[in-house]
């Protein structure tokens, strides 16, 4: 028995962690990837690679029945396609990560959770089977080159995937047949006449490097995207500003707040942007690197030490021919169309494709991070978060997730992650309630 508990012991001493992040809980996430990159620990991008599932967010209704795309259903679905030996932890304070994932890793190591499974929900398994699909299928479309010294992004190729039962695009989705327990494509024309599989398959709302609490559903015809709708899951209103916006909302409601302060929260919010948007675009030796200077941005370093740390990084960005030919002609939005959906922000500024919002937003953390000890107030009518105005009737996040359909329209399925990457929406603006008479109180 001892030596089953040592073996067992060596073997999640670095335990894989399975990250769902509910919206609202920004502030936790970010805490838990820099404790995780503190131990080494890695975040696997599926349950069946996952050890530690780390929930992030408040426990309150987590019990309830939230109907189905809410968050009991695709909490207890991830949890029940995780393998034994597992653990599982709430993560409710940023202060005290350091002791869930102890908590955590003890109960793995015990095997206290091993066979704890959660009640089942609402369509809980055709849930996991439509996230393992998806996982699968992503993992398949990436295009295994060698990244040499680890300088440009592994783009990803046009091959089609194979789910995890060895069928083409196996995914969950409505308005399929089943055989013997397995989703089947419906058959459409296609643009050029012929009979292909119109696939329904939804992505999130828990996938590694993508806005916390996003559900994407798409129909695909091969590998086309021939519609897309874009939805929250169902989150519990929050009176909390959110993490990014919070020095500009707090700085109009009247407190004083200095540009410096404000400058250090737009210059990691963008590096946090860009940490998903290298990752997803496989270059994940650079999206390591944004999100170590993102953490010494919000640990408080002074403003010489970041702009040496974000200027090799913004040069090597601009240079990498792979990553512009991988991102050049994605999502793209002019700015006068921008203007007519209520997008502002770097989207509105870059007037162009995934590849122009990424300088946008390299631009932005430059300038940003010199300001970073600027001490003068912020003007309390500079109401301009990471993702746009904050004093409109639309959140910037929400006009942006009302964009997505029509910019993912046409693509290829493979590009699909980059370009909702490229926007980066924060769902957390659409969980913010504030008081009546101050900024963004739409509700």
């Amino acid at each position: 028995m001892e030596l089953k508990r040592t073996l067992v012991r060596a073997a999640v001493s670095r335990p894989g962690v399975l990250l769902a992040t509910s919206p609202g809980a920004t502030r936790q996430r970010l805490a838990v990837e820099a404790e995780l990159a503190r131990r080494g620990w890695a975040c696997v991008g599926g349950p069946a690679e996952a050890d530690l599932f780390v929930i992030l967010g408040d426990r309150e209704g987590e019990d309830e029945d939230e109907g189905e795309g809410g968050e009991g259903d695709w909490v207890a679905a991830l949890w029940q396609g995780i393998p034994a030996p597992k653990a599982r932890v709430w993560v409710t304070d940023p202060g005290r990560v350091a002791d869930a994932l102890d908590s955590g890793l003890a109960d793995l190591v015990r095997g206290e959770h091993g066979n704890d499974h959660a009640p089942d929900a609402p369509d809980a398994h055709h849930a996991l089977h439509a996230l393992h699909a998806l996982h699968e299928h992503h993992e398949h479309h990436e295009h295994h080159e060698h990244q040499q010294n680890g300088d440009h992004p592994t783009p990803p190729s046009d091959h089609g995937g194979h789910d995890m039962h060895g069928g083409h695009h196996g995914h969950a989705g409505h308005d399929m047949g089943l055989v013997e327990g397995l989703p089947m494509a419906d058959r459409a024309d296609d643009r050029d006449g012929l009979r292909l599989d119109v696939l329904h398959v939804p992505l999130g709302p828990v996938l590694a490097d993508w806005p916390a609490g996003l559900i994407l559903r798409l129909t695909l015809q091969g590998d086309l995207v021939q519609e897309a709708t874009a939805e929250p899951v169902t989150a519990p209103p929050s009176p909390h500003p959110p993490f990014w916006d919070e020095p500009w909302l707090r700085a109009a409601s009247g407190e004083h707040i200095s540009r410096g302060d404000a400058a250090r929260r737009l210059c990691a919010a963008h590096l946090d942007s860009l940490g998903r948007f290298f990752a997803v675009a496989g270059w994940d030796d650079m999206a390591a690197r944004t999100r170590h200077v993102r953490d010494r941005a919000l640990a408080g370093a002074a403003a010489a030490e970041l702009t040496s740390l974000v200027r090799p990084l913004i040069r090597r960005a601009q240079r990498s021919r792979t990553l512009r030919w991988l991102t050049t002609g994605l999502g793209t939005l002019p700015a006068e169309q921008a203007r007519q959906r209520g997008v502002t922000g770097p989207a509105l500024v870059a007037d162009g494709d995934t590849y122009n919002r990424m300088l946008v937003w390299l631009d932005a953390v430059g300038r940003s991070a010199a300001d970073c000890d600027v001490t003068e107030a912020l003007d309390p009518a500079e109401v301009v978060g990471p993702r746009g105005r904050l004093d409109t009737p639309v959140p910037p996040s929400k006009a942006m997730l009302d964009s997505l359909p029509k910019l993912l329209k046409g693509t290829e399925f493979a590009c699909a992650r980059i370009i909702v990457a490229s926007l980066d929406p924060d769902l957390d603006e659409l969980t913010h309630v504030p008081a009546p008479g101050t900024v963004h109180s739409h509700g």
